[in-house]
């Protein structure tokens, strides 16, 4: 399913595909994205898990065991991780090819011309998404410039300023300066609504 996959066993170019292709592709992501969320998600609560059960357990070779456990469940964690990230930068590429595409039909129904991603830069957009120390947010940048547009839908490919809001009261919370989790929620949908009600005033 990775990007590469398309590349070197494709029976259609990336760069080819429809948009209802390019969304159907777009969709695999979404669904293997959210997978390996749950399994992140459940690798973390099993290595809490394991951590109190070795704060509390007096025998040494129990202790024992439960450490080489948690340190089997990190290795697992990261690896999922791993593939989270990759996931994500994939998604965003289809994701943005696939607004272009559509930006590219409607400019051929009104007689104008857009340009597509060329394979060349496909490929050298793959590179970046194996590369762990890349983030999503670092890959984001990288991609605007290739595709050379600027914010064609920020909400739907990386984080527009109300997610980065939320992020924000999530690292108060972390931090400890926020510790009432229903206070936390509370500033976080007032300053998302105030921030998106003043977008729609503009």
């Amino acid at each position: 399913m990775a990007l590469f996959d398309w590349l070197t066993k494709r029976s259609k170019a990336l760069t080819q595909m429809t948009r209802q292709e390019l969304r159907r592709q777009e969709l695999l992501l979404e669904k293997d994205r959210g997978q390996l969320l749950k399994k992140v998600e459940k690798l973390a609560k099993t290595k809490q898990d394991l951590f109190e059960r070795g704060a509390k357990e007096t025998t040494p070779e129990v202790r024992r065991v439960l450490a080489q456990e948690f340190e089997m469940k990190t290795t697992e964690q990261l690896m999922a991780a791993r593939q989270l990230n990759i996931r994500a930068k994939e998604m965003m590429t289809v994701s943005r090819l696939r607004m272009l595409r559509e930006n590219a039909d409607r400019a051929k129904m009104t007689g104008g011309k857009l340009g597509l991603i060329s394979e060349k830069d496909i490929l050298r957009l793959g590179k970046m998404i194996e590369k762990d120390n890349i983030t999503t947010e670092m890959y984001q940048e990288r991609l605007d410039e290739v595709l050379a547009v600027s914010a064609i839908d920020e909400g739907a490919t990386g984080l527009s300023e109300s997610g980065k809001t939320v992020m924000n009261i999530w690292d108060k919370m972390d931090t400890g300066t926020i510790t009432d989790p229903a206070e936390a929620f509370d500033e976080a949908d007032r300053r998302v609504r105030e921030q998106q009600s003043a977008a729609a005033d503009e």
